[in-house]
């Protein structure tokens, strides 16, 4: 049973760049026919897709967020890494890390099937 789980500072500054890194046990984020994704739920709104990883290290953007949006990984320790630029307070949310078949659209957090818990992030100077 895979089980992912988000780390990272609760509390970021205007401007800055948040950096979130989700640990992934019981399965590897090099597997095939996986894509390991970020998504977000601001408070009061619905769930909103961010980015996702496939199993080659190739990664995918909302194109909304593609600017200032970025997803690392280290294969070593089975970590993938969502870094988001000049933050503000509209990017408050719980982020969400989660893994979704190949075969389904890695765009829509419906599809996801294995999910971290989340991390709330504020953004608040």
């Amino acid at each position: 049973q895979v089980q992912l789980q988000e780390s990272g500072p609760g509390l970021v500054k205007p401007s800055q760049t948040l950096s979130l890194t989700c640990t992934v046990s019981g399965g590897s984020i090099t597997a095939k026919y996986y894509y390991w994704g970020w998504i977000r739920q601001p408070p009061g709104k619905g769930l909103e897709w961010m980015g996702a990883m496939a199993h080659r290290g190739n990664a995918y953007y909302s194109p909304s967020l593609k600017s200032r949006t970025a997803i690392s990984r280290d294969t070593s320790k089975n970590q993938f890494t969502l870094h988001l630029g000049s933050v503000t307070p509209e990017d408050t949310a719980v982020y969400f890390c989660a893994r979704v078949a190949s075969s389904k659209d890695y765009e829509d957090p419906g599809e996801y099937d294995d999910w971290g818990q989340g991390t709330q992030v504020t953004v608040s100077s």
